[in-house]
């Protein structure tokens, strides 16, 4: 899984659907990846994050 910071709008969507994987720069409220391997049972969460994610900066391979 990678995330775009440019492409960011920090939004926070995957904040919020995903806090065990994703967290907000505190300086430019950018997205941040916390694992970016993350256990199999956050994929669900995982993939819904980047669904909802306006900017599309989440790319889960």
């Amino acid at each position: 899984m990678t995330v775009d910071r440019d492409a960011c709008c920090g939004a926070g969507n995957c904040v919020r659907t995903a806090p065990e994987v994703f967290t907000q720069d505190d300086a430019d409220g950018l997205v941040l990846l916390r694992d970016a391997a993350p256990p199999p049972e956050s994929s669900e969460r995982v993939h819904r994050a980047a669904d909802l994610c306006p900017a599309g900066a989440i790319r889960v391979t």
